[in-house]
C-alpha cells in the first residue's frame, strides 16, 4: 500500500498553494508555468546567453554567425516545472521533540516532501527525489502521473537517517539530473556545513532553490532543566552540562547561527524559510507558495 503522509486538515489546505519559480524556465508540455521553449506560433520573448544545461537546439545559429558568441531565443509558453525534492537524510534528522518523541525532523520532510509532490502532480510538473546523507546519495529521476507520485512515497517511506553529509564529489549526480531553471525544495536541518555549497552552486547555475530548513522546538526553546547529556547525533561526541546555566548562551548561539544560515543563503538568491516541528505542517509552503489574489 502506498503510504500517504499529509495529514486530512493539511491535505485541505493544499488547495490554496502553487509550487512556481522566480526564474522562468521549465520543460516541455502544457502547464501552469510560463517557460522559453521555441515553437511555431510561440511569442518571441527575449535573448540570453548560452548556459551550461540549455538545449543546443535553442541556440539562435545566425545570430553565432554575426556575433561569435552563442545566443538562445526564447519564446513564451505554458509549460510544466521540473521539481526536484532534495532530502538531507543524515543522522540529525532523527532528533525529535521530547513533547513528541515520535516524530522526528526526517518525519517533517517527508510530510513536506509529499505536499510538495501533491502540488505537483497537480499542476502536471513533472518531479523527483534526490536523498542526500550518510547512505550517500540516492535519486528517484523525474516522471509525472499517479504512478511516479506512488513511486516518490514509497522511495520516502524508506528513508532512514544515517551518518553525515557526503563529500562534494559524490554529489556529482545532483548536477547531471537538475537542470538548469528547475526548482529546487531542499529539506533539511541546516547545520551541514557541505550542504550550503551545494544549493549556492545550484543557485548560481540558474536553478531556482528553496530552502526549508526543520528545526524542533527544543532546539528553539531549549526548555530543558538541570542536568543533561546531550549527544551530537553525528559524531557521537557527549556533552554533560547543567541546562539552567548554559541557556543564555546556548539561545544566543543558536539565534546566531540561525542569521548567518539565512543571510548566507539569500545572499546566493535562495529562498529560505524556517519551519519550527511544533507548527503547522503547511507553515513554510503557505510562505512560499501561497497564491495571492491577482497573483
Amino acid at each position: 500500500m502506498t503510504p500517504d503522509f499529509i495529514p486530512p486538515d493539511v491535505r485541505a489546505r493544499l488547495r490554496d498553494l502553487q509550487l512556481s519559480t522566480r526564474r522562468i524556465g521549465g520543460a516541455h508540455g502544457v502547464g501552469q508555468h510560463r517557460s522559453p521553449n521555441r515553437g511555431a506560433g510561440m511569442e518571441f520573448a527575449q535573448y540570453r546567453a548560452y548556459e551550461p544545461g540549455d538545449e543546443l537546439r535553442l541556440v539562435d545559429w545566425k545570430l553565432y554567425a554575426r556575433s561569435d558568441r552563442f545566443f538562445v531565443r526564447e519564446a513564451e509558453r505554458d509549460s510544466p516545472l521540473d521539481v526536484w525534492l532534495l532530502l538531507d537524510t543524515s543522522a540529525s534528522m532523527s532528533q525529535a521533540d521530547q513533547a513528541r518523541p515520535d516524530y522526528t525532523r526526517l518525519d517533517a520532510a517527508r510530510a513536506l516532501a509529499a505536499c510538495c509532490i501533491e502540488l505537483a502532480l497537480r499542476q502536471g510538473d513533472r518531479f523527483g527525489i534526490a536523498d542526500i546523507g550518510g547512505n550517500g546519495l540516492q535519486v528517484t529521476p523525474l516522471g509525472v502521473g499517479a504512478r511516479q507520485r506512488d513511486r516518490c512515497l514509497l522511495a520516502l517511506q524508506s528513508l532512514s537517517p544515517a551518518g553525515t553529509w557526503p563529500d562534494e564529489s559524490r554529489l556529482r549526480p545532483v548536477w547531471d539530473a537538475v537542470r538548469a531553471r528547475s526548482l529546487v525544495i531542499a529539506l533539511g536541518d541546516g547545520f551541514d556545513e557541505a550542504a550550503a555549497p551545494l544549493l549556492k552552486r545550484l543557485s548560481a547555475a540558474r536553478r531556482d532553490v528553496v530552502h526549508v530548513q526543520i528545526v524542533a522546538a527544543d532546539e528553539r526553546d531549549f526548555a530543558f532543566r538541570g542536568g543533561y547529556r546531550f549527544r551530537d547525533l553525528e559524531t557521537g561526541a557527549d556533552l554533560l552540562a547543567d541546562a539552567d546555566r548554559i541557556r543564555a548562551d546556548y539561545l544566543q548561539r543558536f539565534g546566531e547561527a540561525q542569521r548567518a544560515l539565512a543571510q548566507r543563503l539569500v545572499a546566493a538568491g535562495i529562498r529560505h524559510v524556517v519551519h519550527y516541528m511544533d507548527a503547522p505542517l503547511d507553515a513554510p509552503l503557505r510562505t512560499l507558495f501561497l497564491q495571492k489574489p491577482g497573483g
